[in-house]
């Protein structure tokens, strides 16, 4: 669920111009996840609700992961990524790590001072404090999502543009690099939809087979939802595909059955 939620927040870091907001509270997704195409391996769901963080008015978005069926037995996985982000700026205030996979803990809490630029990351488990400086509109893994789902154009994407994007995650800011690739119709248990297709760069070795392990599809529309992520392994293949959905602020331009 870790390697899902992660790409959830990576899929469109593309060239922003602004336009009108893609989200709204009560938005809703669920996604299967699948191993090798056709094992379910779990679920994964992304949620966002209105709230109050030291006096702003904030989003609350709430990612939560789980495995299924017989692999819970063996290596139960459990994990919630939270952020809360400004309205207004879209920017996150904090951002929080809470995960069990097999038995490996981690519960971490980052706060972010975007005045001095500084993260506060407190590891609960091990009890520490540290701060660390990140470059001016830094996003987390979750905030990133949202952000460029409200200023996306995809009107001035071409095959081959390149972005690179300000993540923090752990404890250091880092450069995310993502290609688009086409535009395509993708078939869905919903129907037929207009798609951005786009390949991140990730890091290849022990999770991901190679650099180009990801492609990522979006609905062109002005939701752009996280419909289908395929991952070429170190060991096999994972699939997600939007399983569930609602609250959707806009239309979602479903072509046919």
């Amino acid at each position: 669920m870790r390697v899902f939620l992660i790409l959830i927040s990576l899929i469109i870091s593309i060239p922003v111009l602004a336009q009108k907001k893609a989200f709204q509270d009560g938005e809703w997704f669920k996604f299967r996840v699948s191993y090798s195409g056709f094992l379910t391996a779990g679920y994964a769901t992304l949620q966002v609700d209105n709230a109050i963080l030291n006096g702003k008015e904030v989003y609350h978005v709430k990612g939560y992961g789980r495995n299924s069926g017989l692999s819970r037995i063996f290596f139960k996985v459990e994990d919630i990524y939270e952020t809360y982000m400004d309205k207004k700026k879209d920017i996150p205030y904090r951002f929080i790590r809470d995960i069990n996979e097999g038995g490996h803990t981690r519960d971490i809490i980052v706060d972010f001072d975007h005045t001095k630029n500084l993260a506060l990351v407190h590891d609960r488990k091990k009890n520490t404090k540290n701060t660390h400086p990140f470059p001016v509109g830094v996003q987390d893994m979750l905030s990133t999502f949202y952000y460029l789902r409200n200023n996306v154009d995809a009107r001035n994407l071409k095959p081959g543009d390149f972005t690179d994007v300000d993540m923090f995650y752990g404890d250091e800011s880092f450069k995310f690099r993502l290609k688009f690739l086409r535009k395509e119709l993708l078939k869905t248990k919903f129907g037929q939809v207009e798609t951005l297709v786009f390949r991140p760069y990730v890091e290849s070795g022990r999770v991901f087979k190679e650099k180009e392990s990801l492609t990522v599809w979006i609905s062109d529309d002005d939701n752009k939802i996280p419909l289908k992520i395929v991952a070429d392994l170190s060991v096999g293949s994972l699939r997600a595909e939007l399983d569930e959905f609602k609250g959707l602020k806009h239309s979602f331009k479903i072509l046919a059955k």
